[in-house]
């Protein structure tokens, strides 16, 4: 049985497969996305909010694995920390894969919803995820290889089930 540091050394001799970039990756989906990409070879750049849960989880895929593992705190409804996302993903040629799965939701009734919190949930869930697509792109499209992963939700083909305007922005 090996001990924890051989497999750790073990599966960092394998050559990565690039590098993911995935948002809102401190916790639930963009932190499972996290763990099995980092196990399936890639290194990564985990973009979320929290920058002590980003380092948490940043030091822990690295001891399991192996794998680089680069925190990159950034509140993508900051527009300043939106650019530092984009020019990443145009500068940094490892990347070969986007995760685009930072996101927010709202079960209040559209009629009871802050239309200003319904505001940065259109620019989280539909502008900052075209933003950082085309940032990607254009890189991909010149090696011709390259993988862009949009997390969406069931409520874009049920928008009755909650806020219609949450619907909206995962159709």
């Amino acid at each position: 049985m090996r001990s924890s540091l051989s497999k750790q050394q073990s599966m960092s001799n394998f050559p990565s497969k690039g590098t993911a970039l995935i948002t809102g990756a401190s916790r639930g989906i963009g932190a499972v996305y996290a763990d099995r990409l980092a196990k399936r070879g890639y290194d990564l750049i985990l973009v979320a909010r929290s920058e002590a849960r980003l380092n948490a989880l940043s030091a822990r895929l690295t001891s399991e694995t192996g794998r680089s593992v680069t925190p990159l705190p950034a509140d993508l409804n900051h527009k300043a920390d939106l650019a530092k996302v984009e020019a990443k993903l145009r500068e940094d040629q490892t990347i070969t894969m986007l995760v685009n799965n930072a996101g927010i939701g709202s079960v209040a009734r559209l009629l009871d919803a802050d239309v200003e919190k319904m505001d940065d949930m259109i620019a989280l869930n539909i502008t900052a995820l075209t933003r950082l697509t085309y940032a990607a792109s254009p890189a991909f499209v010149a090696r011709g290889a390259g993988t862009i992963i949009n997390a969406a939700s069931v409520v874009g083909i049920s928008p009755e089930t909650f806020n219609g305007v949450y619907g909206a922005t995962k159709a």
